[in-house]
């Protein structure tokens, strides 16, 4: 089992009129990622509504702020269990076997243009194995075609704008797998967390972008900027891209500061903690809706 403490702290300053914010920074609770325990802090005298989405089980807090400086500090303490199996025997599920709950997920959004796509997949990956090994390619084509590079992108840049400018952050690697990855009719969402184990030289802690992948009966994790520990990513939320899951959607004149995040694992062998490692086995902490309603 891996254990991971986590802190967050945001600022804001909000002008004269106030501002509404809605924050997707709470661990979500799942059969395999227990929040065991954490706490909220806010510098405001507001009390904020947290609401759980029934089927993707995002947690969404909404608050109203008054004008002034704004600081809110979340912490808590996740268990994560890891579903691990071998990827050469992970099936893609044809569509006609999907849930009802996933086929959400094979369609274009916003910032996946998987239906202008399907040319260069199909070239591709069409003759490969359907299964996490064809995935698994997806995620080191985008790793070969994409370098990680700050500052290259903005709340507008889309996957095909991502590859075209071959440059991006976390949040441009997951949109351009996802694509691909639809373009195959291969369900795959957007999913948002911490970058655990990321390289310093990368910069200062942050929000991280990953992707979820619907292969056999579950959703496997993927990290296609390689930046983070698959092994070590809290989810917070996932959606079709990263309109669904913005850690801050704020509505009104606010100023923001960068967040301070820290995410560091607890290691205690007499109670079965171990440390995050990268592998090369396949990793999910989540089920279909379906099957993890019955667990």
């Amino acid at each position: 089992m891996i254990r991971i403490q986590l802190q967050i702290e945001l600022s804001y300053l909000v002008d004269a009129y106030g501002a509404d914010f809605v924050f997707n920074i709470h661990a979500a609770r799942t059969p395999s990622q227990v929040v065991s325990a954490e706490s909220l802090v806010l510098s405001q005298p507001v009390t904020p509504q947290i609401h759980t989405d029934p089927f993707t089980r995002n947690r969404y807090m909404r608050l109203r702020a008054l004008p002034g400086p704004l600081r809110l500090k979340y912490a808590a303490t996740i268990d994560l269990s890891h579903h691990v199996a071998d990827p050469a025997q992970v099936p893609e599920v044809p569509v006609h076997r999907l849930p009802p709950e996933v086929m959400g997920y094979i369609y274009p959004s916003r910032y996946c243009q998987s239906d202008q796509l399907g040319q260069l997949a199909h070239r591709e990956f069409g003759a490969l194995w359907q299964g996490m090994g064809r995935v698994q390619a997806i995620q080191n084509w985008v790793q070969r075609h994409v370098t990680f590079t700050s500052n290259t992108s903005n709340g507008n840049t889309s996957a095909l704008d991502t590859i075209q400018q071959g440059a991006g952050v976390c949040r441009d690697f997951a949109h351009v797998m996802i694509a691909l990855c639809r373009a195959l009719n291969i369900p795959a969402r957007f999913t948002t967390g911490t970058d655990y184990g990321a390289d310093p030289a990368l910069g200062p802690p942050d929000f991280h972008a990953y992707v979820e992948v619907y292969l056999g009966d579950r959703w496997y994790i993927f990290d296609p900027s390689g930046t983070a520990i698959p092994m070590g990513l809290v989810r917070f939320g996932t959606g079709r891209d990263a309109a669904d899951v913005a850690f801050a959607t704020i509505f009104g004149g606010v100023q923001a500061s960068a967040p301070v995040i820290r995410a560091w694992a607890v290691e205690d062998a007499t109670k079965g903690w171990v440390a995050p490692v990268r592998g090369s086995q396949a990793l999910s902490t989540d089920l279909g809706v379906s099957q993890a309603w019955a667990a």
